[in-house]
């Protein structure tokens, strides 16, 4: 059956300020949505003339993401995901492109935004045969997570955790890792971990854009080393090609070829 659940929180009685620039408004600016306002565009396209590569690195992190979905279902079998720092709806959301090829894929929607959360019957929708839900919860509160997204998922069976460029977001790496491992100690034999974040140590252009986005005051996100991104994998089997700069991942038979940028990911199994 469609489960339209959302699991509200304090972010529902946060204000929108819609007066000065917002990060998810940003990355979804860069995607070619339309849920943004003016003040978001003067800031996309002011971080655009420092680092032109930004909206490459936005549209290439969505179709990997797109990608793993894709292989999940089609070869993995998997028809339960649970998509943490799920950010603005835009094109080919996690159950859009699950759902499109196993309309039974159930998908719970993770974040602590009231941007989000003002947007989530967007995100809200499924087939009849599968199941959506929302749930308002941080990322540093793992176990909220998954008592919530039990409610829908049924961890006896694989699942795929997404966490798509939200890991930046944790300054305390150690922090990150404890935390990626407790969401995957959550999950049973046979589950996935699909991660990619903006990495450091490729492109000096964009991470002087990056820091100096950071020191402005606006909710900062941290490029990490590629072995850093690839430590979230530990105890895992990554599938080949291992963790590479997204465009490398994987790619469509009819795609241009692939060009190097500072953003990396990868997708593991859990043995």
């Amino acid at each position: 059956m469609t489960d339209h659940a959302t699991t509200p929180g304090a972010a529902t009685h946060q204000k929108i300020d819609t007066s000065v620039p917002h990060s998810a408004r940003i990355w979804n600016y860069w995607l070619g949505g339309k849920d943004n306002y003016p003040v978001d565009e003067e800031a996309g396209d002011a971080y655009s003339a420092l680092f032109p590569g930004i909206s490459t690195i936005a549209r290439s992190s969505r179709a990997f993401l797109r990608r793993n979905i894709s292989y999940l279902v089609t070869q993995a079998g998997i028809r339960q995901f649970l998509d943490i720092g799920t950010g603005l709806p835009t094109g080919d959301n996690t159950h859009e492109v699950a759902q499109r090829i196993a309309p039974e894929t159930k998908i719970v929607y993770v974040d602590h935004d009231p941007m989000v959360l003002a947007h989530a019957r967007a995100l809200l929708t499924s087939t009849p045969e599968g199941a959506t839900a929302y749930v308002d919860a941080n990322l540093a509160d793992p176990d909220r997570i998954l008592a919530a997204a039990a409610e829908t998922l049924d961890f006896t069976r694989p699942t795929a955790l997404i966490l798509s460029n939200i890991l930046g977001h944790m300054g305390d790496y150690e922090q990150a890792r404890t935390i990626v491992k407790r969401l995957m100690d959550g999950l049973p034999s046979g589950s996935y971990l699909s991660i990619n974040d903006g990495s450091r140590g490729i492109d000096a252009g964009f991470e002087q854009a990056q820091d100096g986005y950071n020191s402005s005051g606006a909710v900062p996100y941290f490029l990490r080393p590629v072995d850093e991104i690839t430590a979230f994998f530990d105890g895992l089997e990554l599938l080949e090609p291992g963790v590479v700069s997204v465009p490398f991942w994987r790619p469509e038979p009819d795609s241009p070829a692939p060009q190097l940028i500072a953003e990396h990911g990868g997708l593991a199994r859990k043995p």
